[in-house]
């Protein structure tokens, strides 16, 4: 069976490369009927724990659907579901070691993985939504107190231009790169994954946690003023 999007290498040596279909809209919410000679999930299950790509490939046919339908009751966005769902089935891969038969079936295992992921995600989108606006706020209104005690450089120069450019400054390398290129490139977050060649998720996760530190930066520096 073809498979279209390539989203990752095992962590494990040797490394493979799991290729998973993109999800498509509509599928069926309840549970598949295998056919005849199928390997059950328990089975695909263990043999992911062996490290057997193609195995993954089969639970991700077998269950996309409806993984995707349980995120989209939580983040209620196409493409950030499919995002998501990428990750989701990697992280599978990665913790199939985790899984015990003795605790449940594997597709209650992969459901509440599932769960977790989506509110983490809606949680997380919600927290860079906030820092935006915060960001957005600090730098449009630029309170007389930051202005007072500014040097006659910072005023020229523009002072909440400058204040931004030292906080970003102290932030990890990539992190300031995904901030440069979202605020002063005016670039989405599609196109930095893209220009940067780095997950989706990656590049949203940096954006998150370069904003806050942003922010709290910010902050401080205005306290100090």
């Amino acid at each position: 069976m073809g498979r279209s999007k390539l989203i990752a290498s095992t962590r494990s040596k040797p490394k493979k490369r799991v290729r998973l279909a993109k999800s498509r809209a509509h599928l069926p919410s309840a549970t598949p009927q295998l056919e005849p000679g199928a390997p059950s999930d328990l089975e695909l299950m263990k043999a992911i724990q062996a490290e057997d790509a193609d195995a993954l490939s089969q639970l991700y046919d077998r269950y996309n659907g409806i993984l995707k339908a349980l995120i989209l009751r939580v983040i209620h966005n196409e493409a950030e579901a499919d995002d998501l769902l990428q990750e989701i089935f990697m992280e599978i891969w990665n913790q199939a070691k985790n899984f015990s038969a003795q605790k449940g079936k594997p597709l209650g295992w992969m459901v509440t993985l599932a769960r977790r992921r989506a509110i983490d995600g809606l949680r997380k989108k919600q927290a860079y939504a906030r820092a935006e606006e915060r960001l957005q706020n600090e730098t449009e209104q630029q309170p007389d107190a930051w202005v007072h005690n500014a040097t006659e450089e910072e005023i020229l120069l523009g002072d909440t231009r400058v204040l931004i450019r030292k906080v970003i400054s102290s932030l990890p390398p990539p992190q300031q790169q995904a901030i440069d290129l979202a605020f002063f490139r005016g670039m989405s977050q599609r196109e930095i994954a893209a220009k940067t060649n780095t997950p989706l998720g990656t590049v949203k996760t940096r954006l998150e946690l370069g904003l806050k530190k942003l922010y709290d930066g910010l902050k401080e520096l205005r306290d100090e003023l």
